[in-house]
């Protein structure tokens, strides 16, 4: 039963990462690392990111004539949005990373996917960060740009990395005898609800951030 939930998940945060995309193909967004972002989204909000993203996400396409009525609570969606997509692929890639190496830690093989992903996902969120506040420069001072986005994106990140890991953690020690292998649809699915998590405790540090004007609101 566990199985069939979750490749049913899993099929629709595809899908729903298409139609997002396929939207986003004909009105792209203001921001071009936002094409990116909300497909993302897509793959574990499933209809909740289409829902967001015809709400808010369409208010910043370029070709649409809209106007922008978000408040603060809808930017700082927004910017956990940016920035939990780029915790989502350092994570996508860095699961499949360890499996193929058979990378273990202190014999422990969830530690090598705590360490594996923390970097990759901190690079790609970085990264996503850069791309949002280099565009926005009059400067355009690259290495100003890096400084701001790790400055930005480093607290909300830990903070994604805190919900994310601690369900890993509940998925290897309690909640299963035998921790479902990457290979399977239920990791992918427990992924998903972990990424979910990680978007919950990420947004807290997000609103902080925002309303400090440590972090631009998208």
């Amino acid at each position: 039963m566990l199985a069939t939930i979750a490749w049913i998940s899993i099929i629709i945060g595809i899908i729903s990462a298409i139609w997002i995309l396929i939207d986003i193909i004909r009105h792209p967004q203001m921001m071009a690392i936002m094409n990116i972002v909300w497909p993302v989204n897509g793959l574990f909000f499933g209809p909740f990111a289409i829902w967001f993203y015809y709400k808010w996400g369409v208010l910043k396409s370029k070709n649409r004539d809209l106007e922008d009525h978000r408040g603060q609570g809808a930017t700082v969606f927004m910017s956990t949005s940016h920035c939990s997509s780029g915790c989502v692929l350092g994570d996508a890639f860095g699961v499949p990373l360890v499996a193929i190496t058979g990378l273990t830690i202190a014999g422990s093989v969830l530690f090598a996917h705590y360490l594996v992903e923390f970097i990759l996902a901190y690079l790609f969120g970085i990264a996503f960060q850069y791309f949002a506040i280099y565009p926005m420069q009059k400067s355009k001072n690259k290495m100003k740009a890096i400084k701001q986005a790790i400055k930005a994106d480093s607290l909300s990140l830990i903070a994604f990395e805190v919900g994310m890991f601690g369900f890993m953690a509940l998925v290897h020690y309690v909640l299963f005898a035998q921790p479902p292998k990457p290979t399977t649809a239920t990791y992918w699915f427990m992924m998903q609800i972990a990424m979910i998590l990680g978007f919950l405790t990420s947004y807290p540090a997000n609103w902080w951030l925002v309303k400090k004007g440590i972090k631009e609101a998208m």
